[in-house]
């Protein structure tokens, strides 16, 4: 039996596996509203490789979250922005393949491969009506083909790690996203339709595909962009998923996926209206903001753990440039804007909160300071039992934390209303 995702899911990243039970109550709440959203727990290598944990933690964190939270509903584990180099590692404890090939966009595919292409597309030459989409495509082979030169080599590298990841776990028994987000530009509707037939000629059963949209989509932050076009895109890009699912017989399950989804509240309500409308489905991966409310929870819960998250941030302070590094395409800090450790030291636990806590109303809110805090994590890990200890410690202020987060915050704009 093929393992279809459900029509609403949300990745649930949780940097040091702890999180998973307050998650689960969230996602709960949602339930007794009437919305069945499932859980997928992403980590990307990356990810892994700078806290030190594998991805058998993350599998064993995910199960045990289940069986105390008694959820009785699917659930999956993402091997989140894998290739084939590094997707070997994952393949015995997940369910979910996020295959990111935006790196290879722009790379040259053999001439006779974007000839077979464009002649496999001849039949959309002339005017392409997508149904949902306003505009009229005029397409030629010269369209094709410059697609084809763009897109077809990293699309036909994602088929190469689907086959690997198959041949290893048999086609039925994972979930397969497509990831193209992290490209330079945006893909427009016409781009995304032939992405998607390429995707189908490469026998790829994608499920969910994340394209890249206008804007800036930084972590731990808002939206950076003109909302209006965002909206105008998402909802064109829903349309063209819907038509491509029938014209290239892709999964009945396929839908949109939006990474580094957390925080985005201005989208939040476009996004709903859009989805309500053309009955679609969606996968928000969010990451990072768990982590974030972990360091809420600490900074309140008392002197010990408001000194240890100010001794994180003071290191963080010094290593500004290492730990912005890996992030440089998703994070916008203003140094000169950042509080001094000297500064942080005099703030009391809930201050501290205050300027991380997402809250623009809040005046003590910063966006540079939360997102140098959402770096940070590293340093965190770096303490290992120090910092393990201390989320224990406040376990139950913390969990309260993440819970009302990911409900208020997050799922209750996008998948309940209200």
């Amino acid at each position: 039996m093929a393992m279809n995702i459900e029509t609403n899911s949300i990745g649930i990243g949780d940097r040091f596996g702890k999180e998973g039970l307050a998650q689960l109550r969230a996602i709960r709440r949602a339930e007794e509203e009437g919305i069945l959203v499932v859980p997928v727990w992403n980590k990307s290598n990356r990810e892994h490789s700078l806290i030190g944990t594998t991805p058998a933690d993350v599998r064993s964190a995910a199960d045990a979250a289940v069986r105390e939270a008694g959820w009785t509903h699917r659930y999956y584990v993402d091997a989140d922005h894998i290739g084939l180099k590094t997707v070997d590692s994952f393949l015995p404890w997940s369910d979910f393949f996020t295959l990111d090939v935006a790196d290879f966009i722009g790379q040259q595919a053999p001439d006779d491969t974007i000839a077979a292409f464009v002649r496999d597309m001849a039949p959309f030459r002339g005017a392409l009506r997508i149904p949902g989409v306003d505009a009229t495509f005029e397409v030629t082979d010269a369209v094709l083909e410059r697609i084809g030169r763009h897109y077809l080599y990293a699309v036909s590298e994602a088929g190469r790690t689907y086959r690997h990841i198959a041949s290893a776990k048999g086609v039925d028994h994972f979930v397969t996203e497509v990831s193209i987000d992290e490209a330079e530009a945006p893909q427009r509707p016409l781009e995304l339709f032939f992405i998607l037939a390429a995707i189908a000629r490469e026998k790829i059963p994608a499920q969910t595909i994340a394209p890249k949209f206008s804007g800036k989509f930084l972590k731990g932050v808002d939206y950076v962009g003109d909302v209006g076009t965002f909206e105008r895109e998402f909802e064109a890009d829903l349309a063209v998923i819907r038509h491509s699912i029938g014209v290239f017989q892709l999964p009945r399950s396929l839908k949109i996926s939006v990474h580094t989804g957390s925080d985005k509240f201005s989208l939040y309500p476009p996004m709903r209206a859009a989805l309500k409308k053309q009955g679609a489905g969606i996968h928000l991966k969010t990451a990072g903001t768990t982590w974030l409310e972990e360091v809420i929870g600490i900074a309140i819960s008392g002197p010990a753990g408001l000194a240890l998250v100010e001794r994180i941030y003071a290191e963080a302070y010094d290593r500004f440039s290492e730990l912005c590094r890996p992030y440089a395409t998703v994070v916008e800090i203003d140094y000169a804007s950042l509080p001094t450790p000297t500064q942080v030291a005099a703030w009391s636990g809930d201050s501290f909160a205050q300027h991380l806590r997402h809250d623009p109303s809040c005046p003590s809110y910063s966006v540079h300071f939360r997102q140098l805090m959402h770096v940070a994590f590293k340093v965190a890990a770096e303490l290992g039992d120090e910092f393990r200890s201390a989320l224990d410690a406040a376990r139950e202020t913390v969990a309260r934390c993440v819970t009302a987060n990911l409900f208020d915050r997050h799922i209750r704009p996008l998948f309940v209303g209200g």
